[in-house]
């Protein structure tokens, strides 16, 4: 049987960095009370929620939106709250269409472990572009897939297209 081995030096750093998210910490918590906002993958911040992009995309582009309160219910939300969460996807599917042109979107969010959350404490909405073709023989046959674009460039790419406005 044929080993696969993708190559992904950016993994490095998840993996040494792990440290610093000690076990109960909540990452989108701890990001938006930093400084460095382009260190942390902070596109834009709201007066209750914040873009964010996804350290570990399914595609290019792949945004978070995120509440900044700490909470996985999404029935506590308020209104500001959730009102904003669909204000800043729509600004993101904006920049996206303007750094991409993906011909589609996925907007969702995982409610618990159960549905896929991958942080299951801290609800957040992803905004992913899609492609036609964007599943090819690569993840289908190889379980593997290709990310075409560092993380870096793709973060300076879509805050190119974040209206000043929009942030």
């Amino acid at each position: 049987m044929s080993q696969k081995v993708l190559w992904a030096p950016w993994r490095m750093e998840f993996i040494a960095g792990a440290a610093k998210h000690p076990p109960g910490s909540c990452v989108f918590c701890e990001l938006p009370r930093l400084t460095n906002d382009r260190d942390n993958l902070i596109l834009a911040r709201g007066r209750s929620a914040f873009v964010i992009l996804n350290r570990y995309p399914y595609n290019n582009g792949h945004l978070m939106i995120v509440p900044t309160r700490h909470t996985a219910d999404w029935e506590s939300l308020t209104a500001e709250e959730g009102l904003e969460l669909h204000t800043l996807s729509q600004r993101a599917v904006r920049a996206l269409r303007g750094a991409y042109s993906a011909d589609g979107y996925n907007l969702g969010t995982n409610l618990g472990l159960a549905a896929g959350a991958g942080i299951k404490d801290h609800l957040h909405l992803h905004v992913v572009p899609r492609w036609i073709g964007d599943t090819n023989f690569l993840p289908v046959l190889a379980e593997t897939k290709a990310m075409p674009q560092h993380l870096m460039t793709c973060y300076d790419t879509i805050a190119e297209h974040w209206r000043p406005g929009d942030k």
